[in-house]
């Protein structure tokens, strides 16, 4: 990026393989458990959500199905300690000093039009702004660009933690199943070097680094594709502050408190007991949430 220089501290997978970075790694088909990040994440965020055509979140937390494509169960307790999102090896094909740019269209660029969206992290769940994020990518052919930088750019994220890129899906390098590169930098911390993935592709399980909790949740619009996914750095933060527990039982349910197993609540006339810790949301009322709450 112009005026910056990105380090990778991140360790590449090693092993030889196709020359756009094959080598070891997790094994095809390996299946990837969910983290309660995944579930819960975008659930600290006040701001309005992007939504899809349908009026679904734009989140891969909320839309990631299970590996066994079941509904995910409702895990909102965030402060579990999971792995932040796994790297990955850089490929022979990274060029610093990317230009900085939302959208790697230009005029007359052949392929599928795709908007890839999300959020990043840190380990307590809360977003992340000012995250440097450099993207690139093999264009509808499969080729790179390496005498200049077309389906190569960098962003930041927003206040939210949010970003958006606009590309086109990439074509199939030799050797390797469909893809996105991506580095991403918190302010002052380490680089996370890593790719992103499309689901249901038949390279997917021959492909030698393909990790499944890299996919991205992707949608067909028209003849463009959505995709989303959040990444989640390892950067420490203090957790979000909340309210003081129920005083004793009969204690009205609200918003903001840190429930515990056990803990026993009044709403709506009834009387109810809780499941398991969490931290309630608007929206997670007793009646509304049976994985939460149950009936006393």
């Amino acid at each position: 990026m112009p005026g910056e220089t990105v380090e990778d501290h991140t360790t590449p997978h090693s092993g030889t393989g196709a020359g756009d970075g094959a080598g070891s790694g997790p094994r095809p088909g390996r299946s990837a458990p969910i983290s309660r990040k995944s579930v819960l994440k975008g659930a600290l965020l006040a701001a309005p959500l992007p939504l899809l055509v349908g009026g679904a979140p734009a989140l891969a937390r909320t839309l990631r199905p299970s590996s066994a494509g079941e509904p995910l169960p409702l895990t909102p307790y965030c402060d579990d300690g999971d792995d932040p999102t796994p790297p990955q090896m850089e490929g022979p094909y990274f060029r610093p000093n990317s230009p900085r740019r939302t959208s790697l269209v230009d005029a007359g660029t052949q392929g599928t039009r795709l908007t890839v969206s999300g959020y990043v992290f840190g380990r307590s769940c809360r977003p992340l702004p000012d995250v440097l994020l450099d993207f690139w990518q093999a264009d509808a052919g499969g080729a790179y660009d390496n005498t200049g930088y077309r389906f190569r750019g960098h962003q930041y994220t927003d206040s939210r933690g949010a970003f958006e890129l606009t590309t086109i899906v990439p074509g199939l390098y030799p050797g390797r199943t469909r893809h996105i590169h991506v580095k991403a930098q918190a302010p002052g911390r380490p680089v996370l070097t890593t790719q992103l993935y499309f689901p249901g592709e038949p390279r997917n399980g021959t492909d030698a680094i393909f990790d499944p909790a890299l996919l991205m949740n992707v949608r067909t619009v028209g003849s463009a594709k959505e995709a989303t996914f959040d990444f989640v750095l390892d950067v420490p933060q203090t957790p979000p502050p909340t309210t003081p527990p129920p005083d004793g039982p009969g204690d009205t349910w609200r918003a903001g408190a840190g429930y515990r197993a056990g803990d026993r609540v009044e709403y709506g006339g009834a009387s109810y007991t809780c499941l398991q810790a969490h931290l309630s949301q608007a929206g997670w009322e007793p009646p509304n949430t049976p994985a939460l709450w149950r009936r006393a």
